[in-house]
């Protein structure tokens, strides 16, 4: 036998060796029964605070719905991304359209895994990287008030991704590198307060997701967390929330007053998708957007 037909049937080995590994460490991973055991049942006002802080409506309910149709949450909504198009599906109580037949395991693994109840990888456009540091207590919460809101019939239309972003599996590799529950800043004496207001802005808030950059795979550039990034809408700019800049002279007064108005110090007001958020952090108690103000204050600036 040659040197060279040694050599291509040696790469060959190599490929398929290389794609079956591929293929094992690219597999979804949901919850097992386990992790899920001893959950306490979901709790209907609870979860609500939940769902205000995560801000599903801002993405979920039709564009440009009435303030009263916010919790109609039919989807529809485009995110234009390097990737492709990206459109939120209906997740209302629909059984079949939306997620009313869906249990508190199928909920808990597409927010924590990124894994679709039909076991296929969810595109992190859903920002389940966010919700991965989600206690599975308050997604019980959530499953429960979500079971509560309005039936919306009629899918979303689907994603327009071209080839390679169209293929699902590969999602798996992506996830290895930037699926995590771990906090992403680190703050030396935390206290109980700041360590709320991480729970909420690096959690069910998933603020990093539109404020904190991204390298050129879509994984959150997170030494330069909060540090402003083009906005997901396809047009203009998400602002460094850093202590930084300009906000560095944002008291924690001024970014509470901003959670519930909507106003900044200058009395300007926010708007964009930033004033859908508003309207969901106006309804969560007081304590809750201090404690995110505080947290704000205690995270690294980033320049």
């Amino acid at each position: 036998m040659s040197v060279l037909r040694r050599l291509i049937i040696a790469l060959a080995l190599l490929g398929v060796i290389g794609a079956v590994a591929a293929w094992f460490l690219s597999a979804p991973r949901p919850l097992d029964a386990a992790t899920l055991a001893g959950v306490p049942a979901g709790d209907v006002s609870r979860g609500e605070r939940v769902f205000n802080a995560g801000g599903c409506s801002s993405c979920h309910a039709r564009p440009g719905s009435p303030d009263e149709a916010r919790l109609e949450l039919a989807g529809g909504l485009e995110l234009n991304t390097p990737f492709g198009v990206f459109v939120a599906p209906n997740i209302s109580s629909h059984p079949q359209d939306g997620i009313g037949g869906w249990s508190f395991a199928d909920l808990a693994s597409a927010m924590k895994r990124g894994v679709s109840p039909d076991g296929s990888h969810y595109y992190p456009a859903f920002p389940y990287t966010s919700y991965a540091r989600m206690d599975l207590a308050d997604i019980a919460d959530l499953h429960a008030y979500m079971q509560t809101l309005p039936a919306v019939a009629g899918a979303a239309p689907a994603h327009r991704l071209g080839f390679p972003f169209n293929i699902r599996r590969a999602m798996g590799l992506w996830k290895l590198l930037f699926l995590s529950e771990q906090p992403v800043a680190v703050i030396a004496s935390a206290t109980d307060q700041v360590a709320r207001g991480r729970y909420l802005v690096e959690g069910p808030g998933h603020c990093g997701e539109c404020h904190t950059p991204r390298n050129p795979i879509g994984g959150a550039d997170k030494g330069r967390w909060l540090g402003g990034a083009p906005a997901a809408e396809g047009s203009g700019k998400v602002p460094n929330i850093s202590p930084a800049h300009d906000f560095a002279a944002w008291s924690e007064a001024d970014i509470a007053n901003l959670l519930e108005s909507g106003f900044t110090p200058e009395f300007d007001s926010v708007g964009g998708q930033m004033a859908l958020v508003v309207k969901n952090m106006a309804r969560l108690p007081a304590e809750d957007r201090a404690a995110i103000a505080a947290y704000l204050k205690a995270i690294p600036p980033v320049e």
